[in-house]
């Protein structure tokens, strides 16, 4: 299955195998994941052809400094008509939600998504509506070092499974991101492209059906929660992440089991999704941060210091 969806989005998005492979764990995992990059590295594009890959129903948010919450979950808007209230729905009622530059827009509206990112429900005017049991979020964000940008609050980093950090590509990536599409006029759609659905909801809900028979042994169990808890005990970082965080890094490593046709996790499941899994959660000391540290490289060295089970 891996292999079909990532060769269907290589006919729109050129490189970021890592990436589709963390969409594809996310989406079994049933986590949500958040893409950082600079602008025109393909972050929507991305998102936008993995969803038609999938065949499953695509919400798109262009958030901006005016978004309202409204405009994200929908509102109850009376009909003079029929003298009642209709629910009318916000885009946020799909499969796959695109929150695009989620960081272009207040604190406020980002709490919008919370409840259906953690429960999959919707509340408007107190009555619960649910989401798919699969709803998904893929967010995109600017670097915070760029103008008009908010950060997102704790709670609502907590919420997404993985942050992955899309770089820029390579000078042989970059042309042959030229020499595809350097003569074509306007955005790259994937449905233009010949991009087609080449996996069923059926067969996505079998395969995530397998990650319960996926064996998590007790050695691995104790790793994650040695990493989890070494990062509260680091002195490199001032927070460290949440018992949430043990638990999601778990599943998601039996989702990359059995993404590489395995009942069972190794250590390497594990080592893999650490960076992801754990960047956006932790926060570095003042000291770390006086001598140059960076997030992935104080993670990095708490890894390695932590013995892996044989």
């Amino acid at each position: 299955m891996a292999a079909r969806i990532r060769a269907e989005i290589a006919k729109t998005v050129v490189g970021q195998t890592d990436t589709i492979d963390l969409l594809l764990i996310a989406l079994l995992a049933k986590g949500h994941i958040l893409l950082e990059g600079p602008p025109g590295t393909a972050k929507t594009l991305l998102a936008q052809t993995f969803a038609r890959t999938l065949g499953i129903d695509f919400g798109r948010i262009q958030f901006t400094p005016d978004l309202m919450p409204g405009d994200i979950i929908g509102a109850n808007i009376f009909n003079f008509q029929t003298s009642a209230f209709t629910l009318t729905r916000g885009p946020i009622f799909c499969d796959l939600l695109l929150a695009d530059e989620i960081n272009r827009t207040p604190p406020k509206t980002q709490a919008a998504l919370l409840e259906a990112m953690q429960e999959r429900t919707v509340t408007l005017d107190g009555v619960r509506h649910d989401l798919d049991d699969r709803f998904m979020v893929v967010a995109t964000q600017n670097p915070i070092e760029q103008q008009g940008v908010y950060p997102l609050p704790e709670a609502q980093l907590d919420r997404f499974l993985f942050k992955q950090v899309l770089p820029y590509p390579s000078a042989a990536e970059e042309r042959d991101i030229v020499i595809r599409f350097g003569g074509r006029t306007g955005q790259p759609v994937p449905a233009q492209m010949g991009v087609e659905t080449v996996v069923s909801r059926e067969e996505l809900t079998a395969i995530g059906g397998l990650l319960a028979s996926v064996r998590l042994t007790d050695e691995i169990a104790d790793y994650v929660v040695s990493i989890v808890r070494g990062t509260r005990e680091s002195a490199d970082f001032d927070t460290g992440v949440s018992p949430r965080c043990a638990s999601v890094l778990a599943a998601a490593a039996r989702a990359r089991a059995v993404l590489n046709g395995r009942d069972y996790v190794i250590p390497d499941d594990v080592k893999a999704l650490c960076l992801p899994a754990l960047r956006h959660r932790v926060i570095l000391s003042p000291a770390a941060e006086i001598e140059g540290r960076k997030v992935d490289d104080a993670l990095t060295g708490l890894i390695e210091q932590i013995e892996a089970p044989r």
